[in-house]
Formats: structure tokens, sequence, C-alpha cells
């Protein structure tokens, strides 16, 4: 799947009427700007101010927010799982492994939304997180090649790029129009840490059934719960 493709949760949908496409688009764009700017805790209110609709058009389009991000991320999703793709294409082991975690810590810096979509996981969004896990096992594969090649630290887990795209994210909010740049601080000094030969054993990484809790914990808790009156 490349970006801008259709999505299997999209096919079934019915087509819409021109003035509620029109509204469709029109949400998704505020909603794009709205998460970019204040993250996922941005509540579906001040996305249809942004929109410029009411609050039952909001809910009659996306009847839960994380409907709402779905649509929104579904293309930087596509993005992230092709970054791995280029990644493994590299003939360098240890250098597609580290451009790799520079652009997705990248991508979370531009945008607070995906800084958190990066770090929750969203159950209802077939797509998304089926391009999740694409991009996941991709992932698996890379860091294989970087400990074949020698240059990643042998007790380095997938679970820790999680761990990564965690404390990028917890940078990226605090610091925000402050200090733009310092999570490429924080990216490189965890970069550094991960090269053969390790200094020193690291502690045991977290289960990744409780990782995985952890990023549902992470959801802000209207994510899924439908507005209970669109009349007004």
């Amino acid at each position: 799947m490349t970006p801008g493709s259709q999505h299997p949760d999209d096919t079934a949908a019915p087509p819409l009427r021109s003035d509620a496409e029109r509204n469709r688009g029109r949400i998704i764009a505020a909603a794009r700007r709205v998460f970019a700017r204040d993250g996922l805790n941005a509540s579906m209110a001040s996305v249809a101010r942004e929109a410029g609709v009411g609050i039952a058009t909001m809910f009659r389009r996306f009847p839960t927010k994380e409907e709402l991000v779905a649509a929104v991320f579904a293309d930087r999703m596509d993005a992230y799982a092709d970054a791995v793709a280029v990644a493994l294409d590299d003939p360098d082991p240890w250098h597609g492994f580290v451009g790799y975690i520079e652009t997705a810590c990248a991508m979370q810096a531009a945008d607070y939304g995906f800084a958190d979509v990066l770090t929750t996981s969203f159950p209802t969004a077939k797509a998304m997180e089926g391009r999740r896990s694409e991009a996941y096992e991709g992932m698996v594969r890379l860091i294989n090649r970087a400990k074949a090649a020698g240059r990643l630290r042998e007790d380095f887990d997938s679970s820790d790029i999680v761990l990564l795209h965690m404390a990028n994210a917890g940078v990226v909010n605090a610091t925000g129009g402050a200090a733009p740049d310092a999570w490429r601080r924080v990216v490189a000094l965890f970069i550094q840490s991960l090269e053969a030969p390790a200094r020193g054993p690291l502690p045991a990484s977290p289960e990744h059934d409780a990782l995985h809790k952890a990023m549902l914990r992470a959801s802000p808790a209207d994510l899924t719960t439908p507005e209970p009156d669109t009349t007004s």
C-alpha cells in the first residue's frame, strides 16, 4: 500500500453528496491543523470550530474521535511504514536503521498529533493499525540486519523503539516552540548508545503485552466515545 491509496476500511462506505463530501474534507483539514498544534487531546468541539461546522455535522461525519484520527493520519502512517521499507532497501544496515529512527522522530517533531499516534493504539482503526503492524514487522527485520552486521548492540529489543517514540513524544510536547530542536539531541544520544560494542548491560525490556497496554492507556479518554447529543 502506498501513501494516498484507498484503505480497506473506506471501500464499503457509500458515496457522499457533494456538500457532505465538502464538509468531510473541511473537517479532516481542520483536524490536521488542530491535532498538529495541540495533539490528540484536542477536543472534537475545537475541530468543529476550526472547520466552521456545527458539532452535529462533525459527529454525523465522524461519530468518534478514533474515526477522525484514522482519517487524518492514514497518510502519515503510510509514510511511516514506507520509511521502514526505505531503510530496509539501504545496503548499509546500520545506516538504514539510523535513518529510520531519525525519519520517524522527525515526523513526530513536525506534528504533535502524530507524535501521539505513534505511542497510542487504535483498536478499531483496522487499516491504520494494519500499517503499524506492517511497519513493526519491517522494523524487526531492520533490527536483525543491524545486529548481524555487528553495529547494533545485541540486547536491543524492538520494544525499545516504542520507548524511544514515547520519550521523543514527551520531549516534543514539553519543549514545543521554546526549544523546537531539542528532540534532535535526545535522538542522537539514544542512537549513540545503541552502537556495538555495548558498554554495559541494559535493564530488562518491558513485556510486549505490557507495552501494548501502555499504548492503550495513552489514548485520550474521549477517543471512542460517541457524542451523546448531535441535535444542537
